[in-house]
């Protein structure tokens, strides 16, 4: 893990997307936080050691999915698909799918297996599974600021973690996607034929000495999702949310899981789509969704001289 110091920044940006806004001052205490995302052999010895199985590994629950039919309602995840062509960027079901056996073993369907990916950033990771190997290992996920202070890295005002210029020399800094995202897709430095994951420190830290802070893998947080800094946070912020559809007429919203920020961007950030792999960007998902582009790391509050 890291050290980072506490302090003062200025959180969110004005120049981008409606909901990084505005820009405010926020305190953050210190905190360690690891240097990388867990990888999958970190995750690997947590499931070897406890037995815990993933929410993408458990059996469909048919009254969380009213009306879907028995044949679907099995284990999975949702899998991005590189379209043929271009199109409309308006539905994200065009290019993400649910694919039934998808894991954290298996991040992008029951055909493929981990080999060669043991420093690979872990995937497929709802938020519970998360906050079970962070219990584990006795430590916490980050809140939305400490997150986003230590991925500035001590540049409070800059677009990226590094500075301004998204490639500095033209070097590549980030695994994010190269090319006209979903159909486009051009090898870069470090990356693979295809889009994918990369190993955790294949490109250069921050000024704090953190790897993958920017691309890779979007990475959970324990705030709940606001569609700006200046919303308030949901009246049941402070109460247990319900991580799987529970439908009740007594309860109208209980029929959804919570939604909580994630950050950093990934390997499929495109700047023709979304370019949140900025420190400031922050997206919404929900608690019990996993993907093969999220995964997290953790921290330990407090000064530990």
């Amino acid at each position: 893990m890291v050290h980072v110091p506490g302090g003062t920044f200025q959180m969110g940006c004005d120049d981008f997307f409606p909901e990084e806004r505005p820009t405010h001052p926020v305190d953050v205490g210190a905190f360690a936080i690891d240097i990388h995302p867990v990888t999958v052999a970190q995750f690997r010895r947590f499931v070897k050691a406890t037995g815990y199985v993933t929410i993408a590994e458990r059996p469909l629950e048919p009254g969380d999915f009213p009306g879907a039919a028995p044949a679907d309602l099995v284990p999975g995840a949702l899998v991005f698909q590189r379209t043929r062509g271009p199109v409309p960027l308006d539905d994200w079901r065009r290019w993400w799918q649910y694919c039934p056996g998808a894991d954290w073993r298996h991040p992008f369907g029951p055909a493929g297996n981990l080999d060669g990916r043991d420093r690979h950033p872990v995937t497929q990771i709802a938020h519970p599974d998360a906050l079970a190997y962070a219990d584990w290992m006795g430590k916490q996920l980050p809140s939305e600021a400490e997150w986003e202070f230590a991925a500035r890295g001590g540049l409070e005002a800059a677009t990226y973690s590094w500075g301004d210029e998204f490639e500095p020399k033209r070097r590549r800094m980030a695994n994010t996607w190269v090319g006209e995202f979903p159909w486009q897709f051009q090898r870069g430095r470090g990356q693979a034929g295809h889009p994918d994951t990369t190993p955790v420190g294949s490109y250069p830290p921050n000024g704090y000495g953190l790897f993958d802070m920017t691309g890779n893998i979007w990475e959970w947080t324990t705030d709940p999702y606001t569609p700006g800094h200046h919303a308030p946070a949901p009246a049941d912020c402070c109460a247990p949310r319900r991580s799987r559809r529970t439908p009740t007429t007594a309860d109208p919203a209980a029929t959804q899981p919570a939604s909580l920020v994630i950050k950093g961007g990934s390997y499929l950030c495109a700047p023709n789509y979304c370019l949140r792999y900025r420190p400031a960007a922050r997206q919404r998902q929900t608690e019990d969704t996993a993907t093969c582009h999220l995964g997290f790391r953790c921290v330990l509050r407090g000064d530990p001289s």
